[in-house]
C-alpha cells in the first residue's frame, strides 16, 4: 500500500433493536454504511423476508417526508449475523441507522436507544406484535430507552424501569434524535386487539347442584393448581363446574401477569381493557388442530396451550380430541414449556397451565348412571376410554367420576358455599404453599417434585400403607404416587394442618383410583 494512500473513517449510523425468539429476545445492533456502489439498500444478518421488504417501505416513507436518499450503496447490518431476525419491527431501527449514517439525525442520539416498529408509506410508525416482550428483553440486555409505534404506548409503559418514547411516525422520531425536519402531527395507528384476553364467563359454585365431591375436588385443584379430569354423563355438571374453577383462583402475581401479558402481545392480541388480566380460561374445540394448540409455523404464532399459561385449559368431550391433540399435551405437562418447530428453528414458549378435562363414561353418554338407554358395546366403551392413553392419564392429578343430578339434590334446602367463601380458603392455601416454596423454583403443590415432599415431611409407613399397597399391585405408578403426595399437601394445607397424614393420603388415593 501507498504511504501517500489516505484511509477515511467510515461514517456509520447506528441503532438498537431485539430479535425475539418466543419470549426471549437478542441485541441486534442495526448499522448502517453509505459506500459507493450500485444505488440501493442492502440488509445483511440473517433477515427474513419481511425485514428484506423493509428496504422499499423505508425508501418509499423517507421519500414522502422529502428525504432523498442518494444514488450510493447503503448497506445495513443487523449483528450477531448468527440470530435469525423475523419481522418488520426492524423497519424504524434500520430507518434511524441510515438516516444516522446520512447524518440527518445525531448518531449519538441513536446510540443505545431500543427502535420497534414498522414503518407504512406515508412514514407513520405502525404497531408491531412483541413490543412488550422486546422491552423486556431489552431491559435484561442493559438497554433503559425505547421507541416504540404511539399505538403501543400503553402496553409498554407496563414494564418498571422501562423510558419509553411514544412517536407516532418517523419524522417525528428523527426530531427527536436531533433532525431539523419538520413533523406534522399524524394521526396514531392504533393496535389491532384479538380475543387473547377475552374475559371468561365465570359461574358460582352457589348454583351448582348436588356434587359435592365435586365440589371439593374443584377446590383442591384450585388450591393446588392440580389437573382434574372430569367423568360423567351429559348433564352432570362437568362443564358447569370448570366454568366456577377460573373463579376460584387467586390474582396473578406481577411476574405472571406480566408473562401473560407479554404472550398476548406476541400473538399480536393484547388489550388495554385485559390489565391487570385474569388467569386465562382456555376452552378449545375437539376439532382443534395440533398446529393451533401448540402454534404454527407462522411468526408470532401462540397457540392454545400457551394462551392458557398461568391459567385454565378446559378440554370438554376430551376423547372426542385427535389422538395427536392429546399426546401433545403430555410434555407441557411436565416441563410447562411447549416446543414449537418453524422452518428456521424451533421456539420455546411457556405453557404452565391447569389441565381440566371432561368425559362421558361412553359414546353415546348414558352409560355408567344407573339408566337404561345405553347403545354401546363393550368394544365402543373401551375404544372410547382408550382415547386417553395410559401416559397421559397418569399426569392428571385428580380423576372424578359424577353420578348424575337426582331429584333429592334438586330440591335440598342447604344454602351452597359461594365461590367467594371456597375462594377464600384457596387464597389462604396458596399462601401456605408461598412460604413452603420461597426458597424452590416451584410455587404451587402441583408442581411440586414427589422426592421433596417425601424428605420434607418424612412419612411414616403406617401412614402410606395404602400408597405402598397400590405401588406393589401395579394400580399407581411412581408418578402416580408423587401426584397423590401432591393432592394430600393441598388436603391439609385446606384444613390448615402442618402436614398431611394417612387421611389426607387416604382421600388423595380415592380421589385418583377409587381406592382408599
Amino acid at each position: 500500500m501507498s504511504a501517500a494512500t489516505e484511509i477515511r473513517p467510515v461514517e456509520l449510523g447506528r441503532a438498537e433493536a431485539i430479535a425475539l425468539s418466543g419470549l426471549d429476545g437478542t441485541a441486534v445492533a442495526v448499522e448502517a454504511s453509505v459506500n459507493p456502489g450500485i444505488p440501493g439498500i442492502e440488509v445483511v444478518g440473517l433477515p427474513d423476508a419481511s425485514v428484506n421488504e423493509s428496504r422499499k417501505r423505508i425508501r418509499a416513507a423517507l421519500s414522502n417526508l422529502g428525504v432523498r436518499l442518494k444514488a450510493m450503496r447503503y448497506t445495513v447490518s443487523l449483528a450477531p449475523g448468527s440470530v435469525r431476525k423475523v419481522g418488520s419491527g426492524f423497519d424504524l431501527a434500520i430507518a434511524m441507522a441510515i438516516l444516522g449514517a446520512e447524518r440527518v439525525v445525531d448518531p449519538e442520539l441513536t446510540r443505545g436507544v431500543v427502535f420497534c416498529g414498522e414503518l407504512g408509506l406515508d412514514g407513520r410508525i405502525v404497531p408491531v406484535p412483541g413490543v412488550l416482550p422486546t422491552i423486556v428483553s431489552g431491559l435484561r440486555a442493559g438497554f433503559t430507552r425505547f421507541a416504540v409505534p404511539a399505538g403501543c404506548a400503553e402496553e409498554a409503559r407496563l414494564v418498571p424501569g422501562a423510558q419509553v418514547l411514544p412517536v407516532a411516525s418517523v419524522a417525528e422520531c428523527a426530531v427527536r434524535c436531533g433532525a431539523t425536519m419538520a413533523a406534522p402531527p399524524v394521526e396514531v395507528v392504533r393496535e389491532r386487539t384479538g380475543t387473547h384476553g377475552q374475559r371468561p364467563q365465570v359461574h358460582d359454585l352457589a348454583v351448582v347442584q348436588g356434587q359435592d365431591d365435586a365440589r371439593f375436588a374443584l377446590e383442591i385443584a384450585a388450591a393446588g393448581a392440580h389437573h382434574l379430569l372430569m367423568t360423567g354423563a351429559p348433564g352432570a355438571g362437568k362443564t358447569l363446574l370448570a366454568g366456577c374453577l377460573p373463579g376460584l383462583l387467586p390474582p396473578l402475581d406481577e411476574r405472571a401477569a406480566v408473562e401473560v401479558l407479554a404472550l398476548a402481545s406476541l400473538a399480536g392480541t393484547f388489550s388495554a381493557q385485559d390489565v391487570p388480566p385474569l388467569p386465562p380460561y382456555e376452552t378449545p374445540h375437539h376439532r382443534t388442530t395440533t398446529a393451533a394448540m401448540l402454534g404454527s409455523s407462522r411468526p408470532n404464532s401462540v397457540g392454545v396451550l400457551s394462551r392458557a399459561h398461568h391459567g385454565v385449559l378446559f378440554m370438554d368431550e376430551a376423547p372426542e380430541f385427535s389422538r395427536d391433540v392429546l399426546e401433545a399435551l403430555r410434555e407441557p405437562l411436565e416441563s410447562g414449556w411447549c416446543r414449537v418447530s418453524r422452518s428456521w428453528g424451533s421456539v420455546d414458549l411457556p405453557s404452565r397451565f391447569q389441565l381440566v378435562m371432561a368425559a362421558n363414561p361412553c359414546p353415546c353418554g348414558a352409560g355408567g348412571t344407573g339408566r337404561a338407554g345405553c347403545t354401546c358395546t363393550p368394544h365402543d366403551r373401551r375404544r372410547y376410554r382408550g382415547r386417553l392413553s395410559g401416559p397421559l392419564l397418569d399426569r392428571i392429578d385428580l380423576r372424578l367420576d359424577m353420578l348424575p343430578v337426582t331429584p333429592a339434590d334438586v330440591h335440598a334446602g342447604a344454602e351452597r358455599e359461594s365461590s367467594a367463601q371456597v375462594r377464600a380458603r384457596v387464597v389462604e392455601a396458596r399462601r401456605v404453599q408461598a412460604e413452603r416454596y420461597a426458597a424452590c423454583t416451584w410455587e404451587t403443590n402441583g408442581q411440586t417434585p414427589g422426592g421433596w415432599l417425601r424428605r420434607h415431611f418424612r412419612f411414616a409407613a403406617r401412614e402410606t400403607r395404602l400408597l405402598d399397597r397400590s405401588l406393589e399391585i401395579g394400580t399407581l405408578t411412581m408418578r402416580g404416587y408423587d401426584r397423590v403426595l401432591r393432592v394430600a399437601t393441598t388436603i391439609a394445607d385446606l384444613q390448615g394442618t402442618e402436614r398431611p397424614g394417612a387421611d389426607e393420603l387416604g382421600a388423595a388415593l380415592l380421589m385418583r383410583t377409587q381406592e382408599g
